[in-house]
């Protein structure tokens, strides 16, 4: 199934996600084995740093999270120039073999600065790794499938972090911190690894394919452009860097925050794996979405959206209440994720556009150290509460920031209007007595 013919030379290959299914398909599996690298130590690592190497102060707790997202943040940096010059799959190889040796650090770690050093290497390997796969995707699929693409790429990697961060949790409540939760990691990188080697096929002669036909005009300075200087671009920049900032508030405090309302281990874990679940799962049909409807507008409400989660999590003091702020953050961030992507290649020749989601990457994940720097002292001065309750407030003017400044491509309806005539439709329609379940579906 996986195994395609090799192109031939002279013959342009096929864009779109019938044709190269197979490959899509593969890539979605090996992208799950890359979030499943970063969700083994997701509900368990802050309560390493505590119980085992008495590490009290919210800001020293979450330095992991500091080393990750700095290091993850020039990985991606790095990726379109690589990409370029050695191809998708060797950037994607070079990724898993980094990723290897983690969760052995994590295994063996003598102190915490073991635990720094895994981390320097997860952020790499999750920078190399899984922009490899998302390049590879928008590559295989062209313009018309990209948020589709985008989508079924974010939820097989965000499930993954949540199943993992569910069996680590549950592992650790049954076993101990270590070493089992981590024999899942071993698992998963000699998984990625043998599949990229064996399987996956790289992408270039689409790319080749798509920049033959395109008419978007390239960008003259990537870098700050992609940054700021070109208006969606910019925003979505903006917006995911914001967007992972609170996602490492989560990552890093939810445990801490837990421990201190008497949740178990085993507890943390399901919670811990509540946001990232219905975040991947709900990815399928915001990505989707995003095909179809102005990208500003689902950026906007997906921030709101996490904004008001993260409020009412700072009140939340029993497992239900918990359950449904994740739900709603998760949700949330389902619904800007995809479209980050999609809004970048949608805005980028074929030809920059490896270097610009680079850039985007990049900026999106530095979001995770200046989460946790930020939230780490905030915690540290104002409790775990304030941080949440701050945090929550920067996302909610974020969203409304992307919404002012962005444009609307003129082929997308914006999102209201386009639901209220959906609405009518599907109104006409059980008017009319065509009571189809299918008919209903299509306009949703």
């Amino acid at each position: 199934m996986f195994f395609q013919k090799p192109v031939e030379p002279g013959i342009k290959p096929e864009t779109g996600l019938k044709a190269n299914f197979s490959q899509f398909f593969l890539l979605v599996i090996v992208n799950a084995f890359v979030g499943g690298m970063v969700g083994m130590e997701r509900s368990i690592l802050p309560q390493i740093a505590v119980s085992e190497f008495g590490l009290t102060a919210k800001s020293a707790a979450l330095s992991f999270i500091v080393a990750f997202g700095v290091t993850k943040a020039f990985a991606n940096l790095m990726t379109g120039r690589i990409a370029a010059r050695w191809g998708r799959k060797k950037l994607l190889l070079l990724g898993w073999i980094l990723g290897l040796p983690v969760p052995f650090l994590l295994i063996y770690a003598p102190d915490w600065n073991w635990i720094i050093a895994a981390n320097l290497l997860l952020g790499v390997h999750q920078g190399f790794a899984w922009s490899a796969t998302v390049i590879m995707k928008i590559d295989l699929v062209g313009e018309r499938d990209r948020g589709l693409a985008m989508g079924l790429n974010e939820f097989a990697g965000y499930l993954a972090v949540a199943l993992a961060a569910l069996a680590s949790g549950w592992i650790a409540g049954s076993y101990g911190l270590r070493p089992y939760p981590f024999y899942l990691g071993i698992g998963l990188s000699v998984a990625g690894l043998l599949a990229t080697v064996f399987l996956v096929k790289d992408t270039h002669a689409h790319v080749a394919t798509e920049a033959a036909v395109s008419d978007i005009p390239r960008l003259k300075r990537i870098f700050w452009d992609t940054t700021w200087g070109h208006k969606n671009l910019g925003s979505v920049s903006l917006t995911g860097l914001v967007n992972n900032l609170n996602d490492g508030l989560v990552w890093g405090l939810l445990p801490l925050m837990l421990a201190q309302r008497s949740f178990s281990l085993s507890e943390t874990g399901l919670l811990a794996a509540v946001y990232p679940a219905v975040w991947g799962v709900s990815q399928i049909f915001t990505g989707r979405l995003s095909d179809y409807v102005c990208k500003k507008d689902l950026l906007m409400w997906g921030m709101i959206l996490q904004g008001v989660a993260l409020f009412g999590l700072s009140y939340s003091d029993i497992f239900s209440s918990f359950a449904v702020g994740l739900s709603m953050l998760g949700f949330g961030t389902a619904l800007v994720y995809p479209t980050f992507l999609a809004s970048i290649a949608d805005n980028t020749h074929p030809h920059d556009r490896a270097h610009s989601l680079g850039v985007f990457r990049f900026w999106r994940d530095m979001g995770y150290a200046a989460g946790a720097l930020l939230c780490g002292v905030l915690a540290d001065y104002a409790g775990i509460s304030f941080s949440f309750m701050s945090v929550g407030l920067i996302t909610v003017l974020t969203g409304f920031g992307a919404n002012y400044r962005m444009r609307c491509r003129t082929s997308h309806p914006e999102l209201w209007p386009w639901i209220r005539s959906g609405i009518s439709r599907t109104g006409a329609k059980f008017r009319n007595g065509t009571r189809n379940f299918s008919s209903v579906i299509s306009v949703i």
